[in-house]
């Protein structure tokens, strides 16, 4: 061997020599739960190192630098039984595959059926939140609003039943004054087919609700807080299908899909159906064509029927150099339902309809650690092409006898409507666009940024008037709000954050000149100016206090300024509503013997709001129908409290309860104008429910008919105490309209087989057959009864 060939062997002995001795390697794995979920925030550690790692939200976890030898991987997670595992690392990576994890029957009733997300920094948040878990829902037939209604402080107000007009509320503040997101994307004007009494439950994964200020990553101008719907994003392959049947012929039906394949190929699918007759039984006055007198009993409603399919489809990848999720969707649906009524029982109808439907591209890009550490990215954008159509060509007048006349029994046959002859057809042209920009400089300190853009430009048609001048005027606006926030964490036990937002609307639109002739178009531009903060304390490990303030301020929203056109009339003066917003709060958590868990949320809501923008209903007018609008009042003081409390024994029972108590009151002494004190300074705001509360059970037989089968038998309680419709001191206690007390029961028995891939749920809705409302004489559906079946697998 020549000496040249002996000296690069030698070099080649030094040189592999410590590159053998320094071998490093990295485990990875993911974590699920029985149901083949992930789960979430998992902790693995190897045991006798500082390594370890979180698993994230489709439950992936990676631990890099681990020397090669034997090791012992420990995981553990709250509410299951902690896994030890040893390993020996011999190669470049070790594949763990699948880790799942038993349910800790001793501490499992920790989790909440409703009240703290599964994700534990939801509710660490120093906001005002509460979050539902929407999979401890998923064999119910509830849709997404149903749900919420069973949150403290938070009322969704209906109409009728399915698909029936809606208003929510939070701590009073009710309308656009709450913001509504679908992914952190606001939801202005998706349309009627895409509406929170439509979307079936299982369509989310959670649902968060901010009660007052709102965290600066969700933008909008919301005043009284928000809603987030929290979509499914789940790893591998999945499908989730359901079939309900119930009472007034209701058929609801709802499929997700989902596909994550290893290369980071990305495909979800989310497509409900919703069908009901809407025939319930309620309580009115049958006028007679002859004698003109009325007679009051029970009758079924007869022109109700609600339908609507919609289908949310995303396609892209995640997991990438350059994108964790890149996702291109579409959003299709299509609705359309009779009108029943007016704004009042005794408006009945047998001819009116309003349809429409949705045709809504969105793109969404999310990357973190772009360019440099700490540096996260997320941008959205959706335009909605979708179109909506006013129906009313039938020239009759009808009874809830479902008989009905000519309004002109001269000319029975001339073109009219029930209100007036109209086919209107229009499209909102509305567009989203949303921007987060975030940078962490530390893990104490961070910056944020969000810019949100929206457009609206509703262009319609009347086909019987064709050339009716109003129709032909703009209704357009644009909204640009830019947010900045900085973060910081003391301590661990605090978490501070500071925001400042800038509010700017322009808007063009028209103003009657001579009543029902000429019009002349405006164009207007608003800028605000809001600011604020949130902070929370952990006192110990069972007590959190929070704390926000913000001075914030709601542009008016589209349909508020240009109707509904059907039975909201236009209002294109409307002045922005601006408000002092404060929140307090506890959380409060114990546990002993093991058996025993018990968790309070406390909340004080401080709400000082001027130029407050309210729904009013008008008397009758000269043709005997009320007029519905929306109205500034220039000052309205709110004072508000919400309970909260939850009890669980072991996995085998749970109740709680919440009550919300809310003085809104007109705070307006002088009206434009005036030099003598309102007579209603100081009265309680009307129309807005005060005083209301839930109760609800559960009780759960385990290995109930098998191993892995569990039954659950259920009950909710409702209470609403009785509010008036108009100002308490106007008029005499005669002549007051009051919404009366109401008090509901619901009941539910859902039987899981085989881990939840087999359900079966029976649920039975007012059980004594109470007579309910949301709005004046407005009645919600009589007793009711489903059946639901849901088939659930998922693969890795």
């Amino acid at each position: 061997m020549s000496k040249y060939k002996i000296v690069w062997l030698l070099f080649l002995l030094i040189i592999s020599f410590p590159s053998h001795a320094q071998q490093l390697t990295e485990i990875k794995g993911s974590v699920i739960n029985t149901s083949n979920e992930p789960i979430h925030g998992a902790t693995i550690v190897l045991s006798g190192t500082k390594k370890g790692a979180k698993a994230d939200k489709n439950g992936f976890f990676k631990i890099s630098g681990i020397s090669f030898g034997n090791h012992q991987v420990t995981i553990s997670a709250v509410g299951y039984q902690t896994i030890n595992r040893p390993i020996t690392c011999t190669k470049g990576v070790i594949d763990l595959f699948e880790i799942q994890m038993i349910p800790d029957q001793k501490i499992m009733a920790e989790v909440e059926v409703i009240g703290r997300s599964t994700a534990g920094e939801v509710t660490r948040q120093p906001y005002n939140v509460s979050a539902i878990d929407a999979k401890k829902l998923y064999n119910t037939t509830l849709d997404i609003g149903q749900a919420l209604n069973r949150v403290s402080g938070v009322r969704l107000r209906e109409s009728g039943g399915v698909g029936s007009n809606m208003s929510f509320s939070i701590n009073g503040f009710s309308g656009n004054q709450v913001k509504l997101f679908l992914d952190g994307i606001p939801m202005d004007n998706f349309g009627s087919s895409f509406q929170l009494n439509n979307i079936p439950i299982n369509f989310a994964e959670r649902v968060e609700v901010y009660k007052g200020v709102v965290p600066v990553w969700l933008g909008g101008d919301a005043l009284g807080g928000a809603v987030n719907i929290v979509t499914k994003n789940d790893p591998g392959k999945y499908l989730d299908a359901s079939y309900s049947y119930g009472s007034f012929n209701t058929h609801k039906t709802a499929v997700n899909a989902g596909y994550i394949s290893n290369n980071g190929l990305t495909m979800t699918l989310s497509a409900f159906q919703n069908y009901s007759d809407n025939n319930y039984w309620v309580n009115v006055r049958t006028a007679d064509f002859e004698t003109g007198k009325y007679t009051k009993g029970r009758r079924r409603r007869f022109h109700d029927t609600y339908r609507n399919e919609t289908m949310v489809y995303n396609i892209g990848v995640s997991n990438k150099n350059y994108a964790d999720q890149l996702l291109f969707g579409i959003t299709l649906g299509a609705n359309k339902k009779e009108i029943q009524t007016g704004n009042h029982m005794d408006d009945v109808y047998g001819g009116r309809e309003a349809l429409g439907n949705i045709i809504q591209p969105s793109v969404k890009y999310i990357k973190k650690d772009l360019f440099v550490k700490g540096l996260d990215v997320n941008i959205f954008g959706r335009y909605n092409l979708g179109k909506e159509r006013s129906l009313d060509t039938v020239n009759r007048r009808f009874t809830w006898s479902g008989e009905s006349e000519p309004k002109d029994k001269n000319n029975p046959n001339a073109p009219g409507g029930e209100n007036e002859l109209r086919d209107y057809r229009f499209n909102n042209n509305n567009g989203n666009f949303i921007a987060n920009l975030s940078y962490a400089i530390n893990e104490k300190h961070h910056f944020m940024v969000n810019h949100l853009f929206t457009t609206f430009d509703r262009k319609g048609k009347d086909k019987y008037y064709p050339d009716l001048e109003i129709n032909k005027s703009p209704r357009k606006t644009t909204k640009n709000i830019t947010a900045l926030g900085y973060r910081t964490s003391i301590a661990d036990q605090w978490d501070l954050n500071v925001f400042v937002k800038n509010y700017n609307q322009k808007g063009k639109y028209f103003e009657e000149v001579k009543k029902n002739e000429s019009y002349k178009n405006v164009e207007t531009t608003v800028n605000k100016l809001g600011y604020g903060f949130a902070a929370s304390y952990f006192v110990n490990t069972t007590l959190q206090l929070k704390a926000s303030y913000e001075k914030a301020s709601r542009l008016p929203e589209n349909n508020e300024l240009f109707g509904d056109a059907q039975d909201l009339s236009a209002n294109p003066t409307l002045k922005p509503e601006n408000s002092h917003n404060i929140n307090i709060g506890l959380s409060y958590t114990k546990k002993w013997n093991e058996d025993n868990h018990i968790i309070i949320d406390a909340n004080y809501t401080y709400r000082n709001a001027t130029d407050f923008i309210r729904l009013y209903i008008s008397p009758l007018n000269s043709n005997n129908k009320r007029e519905s609008k929306y109205l500034n009042l220039r000052s309205v003081l709110n004072n508000g409290v919400d309970l909260n409390v939850k009890y669980f024994y072991k996995n085998r029972f749970s109740i709680g309860g919440n009550l919300t108590y809310q003085n809104i009151l007109n705070n307006t002494k002088f009206e434009p104008g005036q030099v003598v004190e309102s007579s209603v300074y100081k009265d309680r705001m009307p129309n807005i429910p005060y005083l209301y509360g839930n109760v609800d059970a559960a009780y759960y037989l385990h290995h109930f008919g098998g191993k892995h089968n569990t039954l659950t038998i259920g009950y909710n309680l409702q209470y609403i105490h009785a509010f008036f419709l108009d100002f308490p001191s106007l008029g005499t206690p005669a002549q007051r309209f009051i919404i009366p007390k109401q008090l509901s029961h619901d009941v539910n028995i859902v039987y899981a087989m085989a881990s939840g891939k087999y359900n079966v749920a029976l649920e039975c809705n007012n059980l004594t057959d109470a007579t309910r409302y949301d709005n004046f004489e407005m009645q919600k559906p009589s007793r009711s009864f489903n059946v639901k079946f849901r088939y659930f697998i998922r693969q890795k």
